[in-house]
């Protein structure tokens, strides 16, 4: 059984995005010939979300090693808060000590923090062992001093500084990466143009596989969530995720065919609520409302509810399961996968989406018939989407409680979790081949 060091800092009880990939691929990597060895940061000096409930969804008998954390009230008094800074020591300590005794054939980057990353490379010339990187986000990129109308997390000067931290170490660990996966096929793209070592086979383009065993998982935990009343006769429409300015032109697209829709024929809106869930990744008072201001404004407020924080992940399904449609929101960036598409498909609910035309979004639900979609570009103005928003309305409005599209769960396969973990041991393979082919030299 070949060996992989995953280094995955957010773990359960933190419910992270960036953990899921690696979280539902671990009941399927020794199907595949390869054992998980996952490096982890304390999830007591972490801030956000946390989910006991996935603790329960990691398999018995995984090895896991848990690195330390300097404390938050001492980094606070030198400007550092990040996670990843104040653990970085830690997790190379505790890396090499794992490297030693485990001897892992391969080290994989599965997270968003990206200053982990170059210690893929720094393991790699002490060590000799190749290493990947997932990218489930740009790390540099220049998104947001283009589009004028978005406000970075965290404010502009703060995204210029990491920005340029990122110019800096991207070039640096990437200069003996063995491959890169991604879950959008652009970042590899930019990749490629920006790094003349990096081409089309040291990449990957790789979503986010579907969590089947969460849905399965669901109902014995006994979850309720706090968002609505299921019983309550109205009918509730459910987007989890964030917002933001980029969500703009297809959120006023949405609430101006409803304005549109409700002048015409006010009496089936009457029930009618809309639950935007999570929208913002701030935990304070630093959170801001992007949805409600933009119902606001075109007169459809009274049918919209914002709850800005984010909720624990199986809370999130079960409200997905609960909800009697299902909405999905696209950004202007037509890199932006939604890797909570899945989840969306497994609810068995009516879903609309409003997305970029290049979105792989659009084609993996048309593929499996899994809901319907009305795709923009960045030039559209809303007004020229609404013949094509208020019919997909009326289709919502007509669906009766409890109705479960036909969904095609054969074309909905290749994106299942184990077909994606199929997938990634074939990346691995591939690494472990050319190294071993390369030694030979």
């Amino acid at each position: 059984m070949k060996r992989v060091l995953i280094i995955t800092p957010n773990w359960p009880p933190i419910s992270c995005p960036d953990m899921h990939r690696v979280r539902m691929s671990l009941s399927f990597f020794n199907e595949f010939a390869w054992e998980p060895l996952i490096l982890k940061i304390n999830p007591n000096e972490q801030e956000g979300i946390k989910d006991e409930a996935l603790e329960k969804s990691i398999p018995h008998g995984t090895k896991i090693w848990q690195a330390g954390c300097l404390y938050k009230s001492w980094t606070r008094w030198f400007g550092v808060n990040s996670v990843g800074l104040r653990s970085l020591f830690h997790v190379a300590q505790l890396g090499r000590k794992i490297i030693e005794t485990a001897k892992p054939d391969l080290i994989y980057f599965s997270t968003t923090m990206f200053m982990m990353m170059p210690l893929g490379r720094y393991w790699y010339i002490k060590h000799g062992i190749p290493y990947i990187i997932d990218f489930q986000d740009p790390w540099l990129s220049n998104y947001y001093f283009h589009l004028n109308s978005a406000k970075p997390p965290g404010g502009y000067f703060k995204y210029w500084v990491s920005q340029l931290i990122a110019k800096h170490l991207e070039s640096f660990t990437l200069h003996n990466v063995s491959h890169i996966i991604s879950v959008s096929p652009e970042y590899p793209k930019t990749l490629i143009q920006r790094y003349p070592w990096i081409n089309e086979d040291k990449c990957t383009v790789l979503p986010f596989g579907a969590p089947e065993k969460d849905f399965e998982q669901l109902p014995t935990l006994k979850i309720q969530q706090r968002i609505f009343n299921p019983n309550d006769g109205n009918r509730h429409w459910v987007y989890v995720g964030r917002g933001g300015n980029d969500m703009a032109l297809a959120l006023k697209s949405l609430f101006l065919g409803i304005q549109s829709a409700r002048l015409q024929n006010p009496e089936p809106w009457q029930s009618v609520k809309l639950h935007f869930v999570g929208t913002s990744y701030a935990s304070d008072n630093r959170a801001v409302k992007t949805v409600e201001p933009i119902a606001q404004e075109l007169g459809v407020a009274d049918l919209v509810e914002e709850h800005l924080h984010r909720i624990p992940y199986f809370e999130a399904l079960q409200t997905l399961v609960d909800s009697d449609a299902i909405l999905l929101i696209g950004s202007q960036d037509p890199s932006y996968t939604a890797s909570k598409l899945y989840p969306c498909i497994l609810a068995k609910k009516p879903i609309f989406a409003i997305f970029h035309q290049q979105s792989s979004v659009v084609e993996i639900l048309n593929q499996c018939h899994a809901g319907r979609v009305v795709t923009f570009r960045e030039s559209d103005h809303p007004n020229e989407l609404l013949p094509r928003i208020i019919p997909q309305l009326q289709w919502l409005l007509s669906m009766p409680k409890g109705y479960q599209p036909d969904t095609d769960w054969k074309a909905f396969q290749p994106y299942t979790a184990k077909e994606m973990t199929r997938r990634q041991c074939a990346v691995f393979d591939q690494v472990l081949m050319a190294t071993s082919q390369d030694k030979l030299l």
